[in-house]
């Protein structure tokens, strides 16, 4: 699929086995999330612009890069995004966040705007949208949608599990927003949740259920 990258390395193998485990532990569940994060950023970020500098080694003056933190920003999806926001930090220290929150609507089943707060130049910036699942789409389409009608052009989607039929209505919606995954499963069941999955990725962050 054009725009679909999937991280297929063994360590992301190795922590999502761990991830999918019913058994995991909330505090256990936060760090293998962190931790996926962190191995899809390093993938997702092959195309970020650098700056060039000049920095000093104990034996003399060299050429180097710099990313420009006034031109990255991180806009997770409320709540099961924030899960993913530290292990983008550990990298970026110097990123921006935004956040935007959407609820489903009971009656029509679209995504419902509750929250949205983004940096002031996030037009200028390359922005990371987090969720760790994109199940049905609807709502990262409907936050994409949003970070553009802000300004945003550089924008890619970062989430833990995929499947073909949110893969799908993403693109069909954001054909130019790249999608960076862990790994596309099978199929979504009736109730809208990822097969096999890993369950509620808020309620397991967040020991509410």
């Amino acid at each position: 699929m054009a725009n679909l990258f999937v991280v297929d390395h063994p360590l992301v193998k190795h922590k999502l086995s761990f991830l999918r485990s019913k058994f995991t532990d909330v505090h256990m569940f936060r760090e293998l999330m962190q931790e996926l994060s962190m191995l899809l950023a390093y993938e997702a970020t092959r195309e970020i612009p650098l700056e060039e500098t000049f920095c000093e080694t104990p034996l003399t003056k060299t050429k180097a890069w710099m990313i420009s933190g006034q031109l990255i920003a991180l806009v997770p999806i409320l709540r099961a995004g924030l899960g993913m926001v530290d292990g983008l930090l550990s990298f970026m220290p110097m990123a921006k966040v935004g956040h935007i929150g959407l609820y489903r609507d009971h009656d029509t089943l679209q995504p419902v705007e509750y929250y949205c707060k983004l940096p002031a130049r996030i037009a200028q910036m390359d922005v990371f949208v987090l969720d760790p699942m994109l199940a049905t789409g609807g709502s990262v389409a409907k936050a994409i949608e949003i970070v553009k009608g802000k300004g945003a052009r550089q924008i890619r989607f970062l989430c833990v599990v995929s499947c073909p039929e949110g893969i799908a209505f993403l693109q069909k919606a954001h054909p130019d927003v790249a999608i960076y995954t862990c790994v596309v499963d099978e199929r979504l069941n009736d109730h809208g949740y990822i097969l096999p999955g890993l369950g509620d990725a808020g309620d397991r962050l967040y020991g509410t259920k």
